[in-house]
């Protein structure tokens, strides 16, 4: 089975908790806070790799989660990193942020990473909060618990050369032909029902080729089969149009060739810049007359005159075409990759806070600027909640609080913390 997109969920490693540990030994009884930090969260990373053409292995396995990081110990010895979680995608896949349908990362080579979501910071050990007004603290500090979230991967084909046309035009067989690859072929509609690729060899060189399915009028509007892979067609630097000119389907090659374009240029204005080669196919099943007859035709209708004629079965124009791939291929430059979003996915908010007064009369505070604070809250220990409060009015909630009305005796909820305020 072809898979080409699918939604995953992806969580970072949470941070280990520090350590609360004070230094004991033979020459020391009473030593001062050895705590250590707890260890960082594993990544969330993703690898392109060509060992890989389709995406069927996330059709069963769609969560993936990185190792937490461990606890701090004593000694001020730092606990052991979480182990990242690698995502193996094929080359060409793109992810894809779903609440926006904008694009987070294209791995668009063979081996480059992503890494999408970065693990959970560890938690400060005891020896951190060590200061000279407070030479024995008894609390440390949680590891940072990160989010999960989903992402959608998408493949879009890498190959240098896309071959379209309509549905029995002959592009599975022309690939079989010039290309190492074994393509499904028979004479029926949709016959292709995902992208064959084939590596293509000529003069010493060589250029991967793609079989896109069989567009149809309407595919840009989800229409057939065509619509679910035009995206394929994206990256290719050369197009190489297969024109039934035998029109054995009951169709003409004046129209095929226009609705084809048209499909094109409605998916996409940027393929309408893609460099075209047009071959006839299946020439070899009509004399020579019609022949002529039918490409007066589209001439006269296209100016169009710069082109091949092709017979697969009998390899008729099938040098001709590969040479002349290969000598447009020379002139044009592979196509970037797909321009990124310019945001940070995985970006945590540190900076902001809310205030919401509850029917109750309670006051409760939120935002990403308290996460980390509340991390490090003991409230059965003073010295903690004492660090926490202070930290309160150094970051200007407790003035916004007042602000909004808080008195003696208010109550104040942030996360799973509350108090009763006192001046």
């Amino acid at each position: 089975m072809f898979l080409d997109r699918v939604k995953i969920t992806i969580k970072a490693g949470n941070g280990g908790k520090g350590a609360v540990s004070f230094l004991r030994n033979a020459q020391t009884a009473n030593g001062g806070p050895d705590g250590g930090d707890g260890g960082k969260g594993g990544d969330v990373v993703f690898l392109a790799t060509d060992e890989l053409n389709t995406l069927y292995s996330f059709r069963f396995k769609k969560k993936f989660v990185a190792g937490d990081g461990l606890g701090g110990s004593k000694q001020n010895k730092t606990g052991k990193s979480g182990e990242d979680v690698v995502i193996k995608v094929p080359t060409g896949t793109v992810l894809i942020n779903p609440e926006n349908e904008k694009v987070i990362a294209d791995l668009s080579e063979n081996g480059k990473r992503f890494v999408a979501l970065k693990g959970g910071a560890g938690g400060h050990g005891n020896a951190y909060f060590k200061s000279s007004i407070k030479q024995a603290p008894g609390f440390s500090q949680i590891g940072e618990e990160v989010r999960q979230k989903e992402v959608i991967l998408e493949l879009k084909t890498i190959a240098d050369v896309g071959l379209i046309g309509f549905p029995n035009v002959g592009k599975s067989t022309l690939l079989s032909v010039i290309s190492n690859a074994n393509p499904k072929i028979a004479n029926y509609p949709f016959t292709t029902i995902y992208p064959n690729l084939g590596v293509c060899e000529v003069m010493g060189e060589s250029f991967v080729v793609a079989d896109i399915p069989g567009l149809i009028e309407g595919a840009s509007k989800g229409l057939g089969l065509g619509h679910y892979f035009l995206k394929h067609v994206e990256r290719v630097r050369l197009l190489v149009h297969l024109i039934d000119i035998s029109q054995s389907e009951g169709r003409n090659i004046v129209d095929d060739y226009k609705t084809i374009n048209d499909e094109l240029a409605s998916y996409s204005a940027e393929l309408t810049k893609t460099k075209q080669i047009v071959v006839f196919s299946k020439c070899d099943l009509i004399d020579e007359e019609t022949l002529k007859t039918r490409l007066k035709k589209f001439e006269e209708e296209y100016k169009i005159s710069d082109y091949l004629l092709l017979s697969s079965l009998t390899n008729v124009g099938v040098e001709a075409l590969k040479k002349k791939i290969l000598e447009n291929l020379k002139k044009i430059p592979k196509k970037p990759p797909l321009a990124v979003t310019d945001f940070d996915f995985d970006k945590k908010d540190a900076s902001s806070f809310e205030i919401k007064r509850n029917d109750d009369g309670s006051f409760e505070v939120f935002g990403g600027r308290l996460d980390g604070l509340v991390r490090g809250v003991v409230l059965s220990n003073a010295q903690s909640f004492a660090y926490f409060q202070r930290r309160l009015k150094e970051m200007g909630v407790i003035d916004s609080l007042i602000e909004r009305g808080m008195k003696n005796g208010d109550t104040v909820i942030i996360k799973d913390i509350s108090f009763i305020y006192e001046e």
